[in-house]
């Protein structure tokens, strides 16, 4: 089982949430939503605003429950840099809980182009 779970302001990193959960034939969820079962691989996205994460987005890091989580594949959306990525990471290090070097990533609002290649990452971890 796979869940998808992401934090977004703008919209642009839900954009791209659905479109990993369509992929993997899940719903996507803001991270108001826990995990609540165990998941093999869990899609955890969120975007860099000014110098971090969301606050929410970093709490919700915290409280994850690393007995239920498998696996973990980062997602971010910006218009400034990958760095979002290195911060969920790290966070989920912080966590113990595993995640692969893999990642899926747009450049503000994502592309047809970049939703597509989510869509193909998203496919490999079903």
């Amino acid at each position: 089982m796979n869940a998808v779970r992401y934090c977004s302001r703008g919209g642009n990193t839900k954009l791209l949430a659905e479109a990993i959960a369509e992929a993997l034939e899940v719903n996507a969820s803001s991270i108001e939503n826990k995990v609540e079962n165990n998941v093999d691989t869990l899609f955890l996205g969120g975007a860099l605003y000014a110098y971090g994460i969301d606050k929410e987005l970093t709490e919700y890091i915290k409280n994850l429950d690393a007995s239920k989580i498998k696996n973990v594949v980062v997602f971010s959306t910006s218009w400034i840099s990958k760095h979002a990525i290195a911060l969920i990471k790290k966070g989920l290090k912080e966590k113990n809980i595993p995640y692969v070097d893999e990642f899926i990533y747009a450049r503000g609002k994502p592309s047809e182009k970049e939703l597509a290649k989510a869509k193909e990452i998203a496919k490999k971890y079903r």
